[in-house]
């Protein structure tokens, strides 16, 4: 809702020299709306080439002569694709603090200013939220190796091991973020001081040898410090969690089941695999839902919505109160899209059947209706 990449991509971007007419031609134009083979795509940017080394001034202006020529619909799509980027709002609480009807009224502008203070706190803390697996984990790695590098630690050590331990020791059941990212910093950190990240260890086919593969480089306390600088939790999990960390550490997914002989509820070893142990991590990861303005079925006073599904659902008991208050905030009625799942349960050792179904929430004068659509 506060589009959090969006902003993030605006960070340390190139500066790009090209021209808002040349971004569009070759990237919506001639890939989305005139789609063309890939010969004919390479021709249009050495044409482009050509022109410009015709003529250092007028060599875009040129080329526009040509294209204009052989695309006569080229200006018209160019205009609207221009008035549909200034009308877009990069996300719905941007589009509520420029748009909203009731918060252009006289007595309610001071909104606008909260408003704006709670989008860029939102956004200011979205990286820590991003982050928590490697922030608790890059702190208990530095705890740990600063206080055993100390002098001062000696008669302490006691001390020391229970606290630390009482903040890294690994669950039976359930995922410590503290345990996972500590051991995950160590396994990388020895990685990279074996030269696993390399492209020769990564050609090598015989697992004995990787077994045995070290280069010694020295470069693994830099090389962590590259991923805790460029890494969020999902890539940092995605990236490092292998087969190889999975059985060094002794991990596993639980599974809960009923022993119907004495009615209790019994945990098991599901799988020990790296991919389903990933994939534990990655429910259990932040990730807010995408929503988008629809503004072609925007109309009347109706704010339409619409949630872009990326495998979860929206979280129901949630819905309700943040529709009450966008409809206070547009002062109209606001409608949503988005999917439920309906989960059937499989039988033990296979995965539980998701069937989706598209429903429109409608809130209107404070009131919730719910329709499959």
């Amino acid at each position: 809702m506060v589009n959090y990449h969006g902003e993030l991509s605006k960070v340390n971007r190139a500066s790009s020299d090209s021209s808002p007419r040349l971004d569009f031609f070759f990237d919506v134009f001639l890939q989305q709306l005139r789609p063309v083979s890939t010969s004919e795509y390479m021709k249009q940017v050495e044409a482009y080439n050509q022109a410009c080394k015709e003529s250092v001034d007028l060599g875009e202006q040129s080329f526009f002569a040509e294209v204009v020529r052989k695309f006569p619909e080229f200006e018209a799509a160019f205009d609207k694709h221009k008035q549909e980027s200034s009308k877009a709002s990069p996300d719905l609480l941007q589009f509520l603090i420029d748009h909203s009807p009731m918060l252009k009224n006289e007595e309610n502008r001071w909104m606008k200013s909260v408003l704006q203070i709670v989008r860029t706190t939102s956004v200011y803390f979205q990286p820590q939220i991003r982050t928590k697996i490697m922030n608790e984990g890059w702190a208990s790695y530095w705890h740990e190796t600063l206080f055993l590098q100390d002098d001062r630690i000696c008669g302490h050590e006691i001390p020391f091991a229970r606290i630390n331990a009482g903040a890294t020791t690994k669950p039976r059941v359930g995922l410590n973020p503290y345990a996972l990212g500590m051991r995950l910093f160590y396994f990388i950190e020895e990685a990279a001081n074996r030269g696993c990240y390399s492209h020769e260890y990564r050609r090598l086919n015989n697992m004995e040898q990787k077994r045995h593969y070290d280069r010694n480089t020295g470069k693994g306390r830099d090389f962590i410090f590259k991923v805790r600088e460029n890494y969020s939790d999902f890539t940092f999990i995605n990236g490092f969690v292998d087969q190889d960390f999975i059985d060094k550490n002794k991990l596993f997914v639980a599974g809960q089941r009923l022993n119907e002989e004495r009615m209790v509820w019994q945990y098991y070893v599901k799988s020990r695999r790296a991919e389903d142990y990933r994939q534990m991590v990655f429910d259990s990861l932040y990730h807010p839902p995408k929503i988008a303005i629809d503004h072609e079925k925007s109309r009347e006073g109706t704010l339409f919505l619409n949630h872009i599904i990326e495998g979860k659902p929206l979280v129901q008991e949630y819905i309700a109160n943040t529709m009450l208050g966008i409809e206070f905030l547009w002062g109209g009625p606001v409608c949503l899209e988005t999917s439920d799942a309906e989960v059937k349960s499989g039988e033990e050792g296979t995965a539980d059947e998701i069937s989706w179904k598209r429903v429109r929430y409608q809130m209107k004068e404070r009131k919730l209706e719910r329709a499959v659509i």
